[in-house]
């Protein structure tokens, strides 16, 4: 049964709804039939709300209702394939508009996580935050050993607002899938729960710092990115501590035109670092919107991007990655059979589905786009475009997949702002068709192998004693065998024979092996290894040329 709190807090969403001409949003849930009561309460829609499109009335409501549904509103903007376009491009603005706590409730928040005074812990710090967002702020303060840090710290009662709207938004999903085809088909419940888990996540800001730990070591020596230094010792759950960072805002094009950067270069390599965090490392910040995104411009003509707000970050499988590697490059080839090819066999389709369907609606999507210039062909919204159309086949949505198509969108977006004649294909074709040659053939077999190597030495020691037991336990098949052979039929001597042979392939193949693990991994004398391998491949072509019985 609703509680009285949150039929309070949803009396004042619909209010903050009606207020901004939004009621239409009321259709499918029962409040609906009193929306003539809450127009009188709100006092109607004002004239200037009458002369926005939904999307910035929608977008001015979220903002009003705080700051759990701006996030909100920032998630949904990402959700292209659910979301209608004018709402997303509105929701896509959203920034982190929202007024800051105050200084003492900040360091009381401090000392609870860190057990000391401010005074005892800093040499400095700043009452006046630097940034205020939904989730945290940040404040600027000097470590007592001398370095420059800022300091987050997660707002005050946040946990439980959350906890409160997330129950009331999923109560609202239900009704919208209940009352609302248009609710089912944009899964309400499946968004929410999915904002659920990114916005605990937020919450604890230890995982924000292993993950820009992670980012900073993959990027370590880079030219490209620069990722700060985490404080460890400083960090809890609702504090982190950070290197404090000094560069201009990537948003801010007049401080970078006057600075001198090379704006083609710097675009060039937004994409770059971007492709290498998707198929280098497989772990990618997924929340690069322009508040989280810098410049070093003290070489302008090779600029280089500084990374914060590590909370939200993507991480994609071997088989994703190939997946859209080779999605990307079918698309670039204009071969949609191949795309239905590849969602088929990846599974995220049923089986059953008509490769030739499939292949006649992704033509139907994806065709019109290549009616532009291939400078202006966007990745992220061919991506847009191929979810939109899979799930008119029942594709299951793949998180992973909506976090790097939210990602891609910002990228692109922020490259032709830089530099409006970035061809993302100059830069991404080259990089995706190395990649795959890499996956494929001598170069991603001897890859394998030297990744395996570490796990074949520490199993190396036990292979005499596996050797051993594999030999005893056919040699005590073979005497059995032998005991049988006199009263056995050809068909049976057939079936003794099969057993030798693999008795020396086994011997074979595990004394071959261990005499390459010794040379590979230096661990003894080069004649043993030479030895271990030559005695190997003698008993594998023994096994081969086992004579046939004679019929």
């Amino acid at each position: 049964m609703t509680s009285g709190r949150q039929l309070y807090r949803a009396l004042a969403i619909n209010r903050v709804l009606i207020r901004h001409g939004l009621d239409e949003f009321l259709a499918p849930t029962p409040l609906f039939r009193y929306r003539w009561l809450l127009k009188l309460v709100s006092g109607g829609v004002s004239q200037r709300d009458k002369e926005l499109s939904r999307g910035q009335r929608l977008r001015e409501a979220l903002i009003e209702l705080g700051p759990i549904f701006i996030k909100f509103g920032q998630m949904l903007s990402t959700r292209r394939d659910l979301v209608p376009e004018d709402i997303a491009d509105e929701l896509a603005l959203l920034q982190d508009q929202v007024a800051p706590f105050s200084p003492e409730q900040a360091r009381r928040i401090i000392e609870q996580e860190l057990g000391l005074p401010v005074e005892q812990l800093f040499a400095a710090f700043s009452a006046e935050p630097l940034a205020s967002a939904s989730v945290a702020q940040v404040h600027a303060a000097t470590l007592r050993s001398g370095e420059e840090v800022v300091v987050k710290v997660i707002r005050p009662g946040i946990r439980r607002k959350i906890e409160q709207d997330l129950s009331l938004l999923k109560r609202l999903a239900g009704w919208l899938e209940k009352y609302s085809a248009e609710g089912r088909r944009l899964r309400a419940k499946k968004v929410v729960d999915d904002y659920e888990r990114t916005i605990y996540d937020e919450l604890d800001l230890r995982i924000e710092a292993a993950n820009t730990s992670q980012l900073r070591r993959n990027f370590s020596g880079s030219d490209r990115l620069y990722v700060p230094l985490v404080y460890f010792d400083y960090t809890r759950p609702r504090v982190m501590v950070m290197e404090r960072i000094s560069g201009i805002q990537i948003a801010d094009i007049p401080a970078l035109q006057d600075a001198g950067v090379n704006m083609k270069v710097l675009a060039d390599r937004g994409v770059e670092i971007f492709f290498t965090q998707v198929f280098r490392d497989s772990f990618f910040h997924a929340d690069m919107h322009p508040g989280n995104i810098f410049v070093d411009a003290s070489d302008p003509q090779q600029p280089r991007y500084i990374a914060i707000d590590c909370g939200i970050m993507g991480a994609l499988s071997r088989e994703d990655k190939r997946y859209l590697a080779e999605n990307f490059l079918a698309f670039f080839n204009r071969d949609y059979r191949q795309i239905a090819r590849l969602h088929v066999r990846s599974g995220w389709v049923p089986a059953g589905t008509s490769i030739e369907e499939f292949e006649a609606a992704v033509r139907a999507a994806c065709e019109p786009i290549f009616g532009k210039a291939l400078a202006e062909i966007s990745f992220g919204h061919f991506l847009v475009q191929l979810f939109q159309t899979a799930r008119r086949f029942n594709m299951e949505v793949q998180p992973q997949l909506v976090l790097l198509q939210k990602t891609l969108l910002y990228i692109e977006g922020l490259g032709r702002q830089l530099y409006p004649e970035l061809d993302l294909w100059e830069t991404a074709k080259p990089y995706l068709e190395k990649w795959m040659r890499e996956q494929i053939g001598p170069k991603a077999l001897l890859q394998q192998l030297k990744t395996e190597l570490p796990y074949w030495a520490d199993t190396l020691p036990q292979l005499p004693g596996l050797v051993h037991q594999a030999v005893d336990n056919l040699s005590g098949l073979n005497v059995k065998i032998d005991q049988l052979v006199v009263a056995q039929t050809a068909v049976n001597m057939a079936q003794y024979r099969q057993r030798q042979q693999l008795l020396f392939a086994v011997s074979g193949a595990t004394l071959a092996l261990s005499g390459t693990l010794l040379w590979s991994l230096d661990k003894g004398p080069w004649w043993l290894a030479a030895l271990l391998a030559g005695v190997g491949g003698l008993l594998l072509i023994k096994s081969l040329w086992q004579k046939k019985p004679a019929p």
